[in-house]
């Protein structure tokens, strides 16, 4: 393997799941590095502006961070292997992209740091060892997971929430298993950009950690399934012997599919346009300038969304990087015709995903020197 792409993430980490599995998928040939490897802080970080995971560097030494623009930087360049041709697969895949990088974060978080007794051991071992072995690595392993935590309860983890939280994951999980039993992938015979988003918090906390995959196994073993597929270089479906090679035709969104979605849509939907209330909100307010930063330690602090999840009052930190995925979601559907408009709203419609349209920020978000800012 001759001058690889570099791809700085940990096994453990959400995020870094997305863009290693495209690379696996794509046989796109890479060495995987931790952020404690000096090159990281020497020479990625000056270009990448944020110590975040995943943060790919090219051959050509080019610095790409965030998970998305990781895959967009190939999709782009290779004709879009992992898009839809169709208007409705392609707007669901852009959603299901959206729904697995911010969405599922509350069972993700959940099911990582309130099994203590199955999983703390598991979990510290991984972020003892993304880190250097130094006198204060055992002090910074604690103080990390300290911190994920907190960020657990900010994301909406508490224990009032805690029962809704897993009853929707399980009610998910169920639907999503029924799903896979007839497919290997969302849409069909290969995997599209949605699949990519949604194995973030599918393999690293909901598929690996030892409580929620050990549920995973016994519960919904096609899931399962799924999980180890999306991190093989091959097809691997071996179940299926009648197995297609292409996303399902005609752009057909399977009713199994649209199941999916209606339990997702019980927590997706309401608190999208909660948040967007939130962030409109705090932009009238504070007006940041063009080009400040809109995501991440740089962007200045925003307020919560308060919304309501089968009778639990929920309250998350309200993330504009949400809404800077669902923008791509929205520019799809309004560059549209009115029939195919039309086809895409039946399925919303199904699925209980049709507020999505018209859940956003008053300032666009896009992506400048590695950063995503205000416009």
């Amino acid at each position: 393997m001759s001058n690889p792409h570099r791809l700085y993430a940990i096994t453990h980490s959400l995020y870094s799941g997305r863009a290693r599995s495209y690379l696996i998928k794509h046989q796109i040939a890479f060495q995987e590095l931790s952020t404690g490897h000096e090159s990281f802080k020497a020479e990625v970080l000056p270009k990448g502006k944020l110590a975040t995971i995943p943060t790919l560097v090219t051959p050509e030494g080019e610095v790409i961070r965030d998970g998305a623009a990781i895959i967009e930087h190939f999709e782009a360049t290779n004709g879009r292997p992992s898009q839809p041709r169709g208007p409705r697969q392609r707007i669901i895949s852009a959603l299901f992209d959206v729904i697995g990088t911010d969405g599922l974060l509350r069972p993700a978080m959940h099911y990582r740091w309130n099994f203590p007794e199955d999983n703390l051991a598991f979990v510290r071992y991984h972020f003892l060892h993304s880190q250097r072995d130094t006198p204060e690595r055992a002090e910074k392993t604690e103080a990390m997971m300290d911190r994920m935590r907190y960020a657990a309860m900010i994301f909406g983890v508490t224990e009032h929430s805690q029962d809704v939280v897993e009853s929707l994951y399980l009610d998910y999980l169920d639907a999503l298993n029924a799903h896979f039993e007839q497919y290997p992938y969302l849409l069909g015979w290969r995997p599209s950009v949605g699949d990519f988003g949604l194995i973030a918090p599918m393999y690293a906390h909901l598929g690996r950690d030892p409580h929620p995959a050990k549920l995973m196994q016994q519960r919904a073993v096609s899931v399962h399934r799924w999980v180890e597929r999306m991190n093989r270089a091959d097809q691997d479906v071996p179940e299926f012997f009648n197995a297609g090679t292409e996303f399902i035709d005609d752009d057909e969104v399977p009713e199994s599919l649209m199941a999916v979605l209606r339990v997702l849509a019980e927590d997706f939907v309401p608190e999208t346009l909660a948040a967007a209330e939130s962030i409109n909100g705090w932009l009238a307010e504070n007006k940041p300038e063009t080009g400040a930063p809109a995501v991440g330690r740089l962007a200045q602090a925003r307020g919560t969304a308060t919304f309501a999840l089968r009778g639990q009052t929920i309250e998350a930190l309200a993330q504009p990087h949400r809404f800077y995925l669902l923008q791509r979601v929205q520019d799809d559907y309004a560059s549209l015709s009115e029939t195919e408009k039309a086809a895409v709203d039946a399925v919303l419609s199904k699925s209980g995903m049709t507020a999505i349209l018209d859940a956003a920020l008053n300032r666009r978000i896009e992506r400048a020197d590695n950063l995503e800012v205000w416009v």
